[in-house]
């Protein structure tokens, strides 16, 4: 069977009443009709700003909480906190039953030919949505001169950002300086935690970790909704400070992935530098055929060693007639390219001198 209950109170059309002759009767009409939708507004504003007291209510509970839990942790003073949330609480109580009243006295409101039906032909005009920006076509050279020109102009306000801890001055700072909300941001504050833990301030890089995720997440959500991101802070914000657990937990292991990544990033980089440097090193030893004269210290015999420790030329001499034509010639050959030998560094005293390169 049909419910036909819903259709029985609804509010005839303008037109439908019989007026007095002497009575404008396409005036009574527009009256009637700009009064409803007067009345309809009115309804419309009170559920919004029911809705923002909602929110704002809900924000300042979760914010109650986490300093209450905070200084719980800390050993601190939690009486006035309790004081203060519980009154939160019965405000949110208060809240809460208003917004019931509102829906029920919503449904009782009869329907009119407003809310029944919208004209299929009509032109609309619609709020043009604050589309995400869309991505410039500049080359890798562009696009690095471009961020060095932003971290140039930035990088106080970048750094700043970067050490906050609290939602709330993360959003109010973001708001006040809406030009931070972009890629170069989050390129900046990457590009920071890895430094940080190449230097080896892991606590700090864990804190500037924390703030990257914040501005990935605005990012990916102004994508998502194909929105300017300036326009994403309050939501963002908004939602993780009152987030399901399930969003909550996506946001703490996407967080804990980045931070393992910039680790295991950090640990390469200092591996490289570390062996660029131990190559720059090598390049400055090397001998004049080429060689690195501590390779080829480590590479001679132990007697030939005590030669070169000892700087004997003597020794150096019966050693070699000791170990053969062959081996003589290779070993020596290798310490004059890398420098260990001098052939003829003092003709004056008919003599060769050993080279002061050699193994400390």
């Amino acid at each position: 069977m049909v419910d036909y209950s819903k259709w029985k109170n609804i509010e005839v059309s303008d037109d439908e009443d019989e007026t007095h002759p002497n009575i404008d009767t396409p005036s009574l009409f527009r009256w009637r009709h700009q009064a409803r939708v007067q009345r309809m507004e009115e309804r419309q504003q009170e559920k919004s700003t029911l809705e923002k007291k909602k929110l704002e209510t809900a924000e300042k509970l979760s914010l109650l909480n986490q300093k209450l839990n905070e200084a719980k942790n800390s050993n601190q003073a939690v009486t006035d906190l309790e004081k203060e949330l519980k009154k939160m609480e019965l405000e949110n109580q208060k809240i809460q039953k208003e917004v019931e009243e509102f829906e029920k006295k919503d449904k009782l409101t009869p329907w009119n030919v407003d809310t029944i039906s919208k004209p299929g032909f009509a032109k609309t005009i619609i709020n043009k949505i604050p589309q995400y920006p869309l991505q410039e076509n500049l080359s890798e050279e562009e696009k690095e001169e471009k961020m060095r020109q932003f971290i140039k102009e930035n990088e106080k306000e970048l750094k700043h950002f970067g050490m906050l801890s609290k939602y709330e001055d993360s959003r109010k700072f973001l708001k006040e300086h809406s030009q931070l909300v972009c890629e170069n941001t989050a390129n900046y504050l990457v590009i920071r935690c890895l430094n940080l833990e190449m230097e080896e301030k892991h606590d700090l890089m864990v804190h500037v970790a924390h703030q990257t995720i914040c501005m990935q997440y605005i990012l990916e959500l102004a994508k998502q909704l194909n929105y300017d991101p300036r326009s994403c802070v309050d939501a963002f914000f908004s939602k993780i400070q009152v987030a399901e657990a399930e969003y909550k937990q996506s946001f703490d292991d996407e967080l804990t992935q980045f931070k393992e990544r910039i680790r295991k990033r950090a640990a390469e980089k200092v591996e490289e530098a570390l062996k660029e440097y131990e190559e720059e090193e090598r390049q400055k030893r090397l001998g004049p055929g080429g060689l690195d004269p501590e390779e080829v210290y480590n590479s001679l015999p132990e007697e030939l060693k005590k030669c070169f420790d000892t700087r004997n030329v003597q020794m150096l001499q019966e050693v070699l007639s000791q170990l053969g034509e062959e081996q003589a010639k290779y070993h020596m050959k290798r310490c004059v390219d890398s420098g260990l030998w001098v052939p003829e560094a003092n003709k004056g005293d008919g003599d060769t001198e050993l080279a002061e390169e050699t193994k400390n």
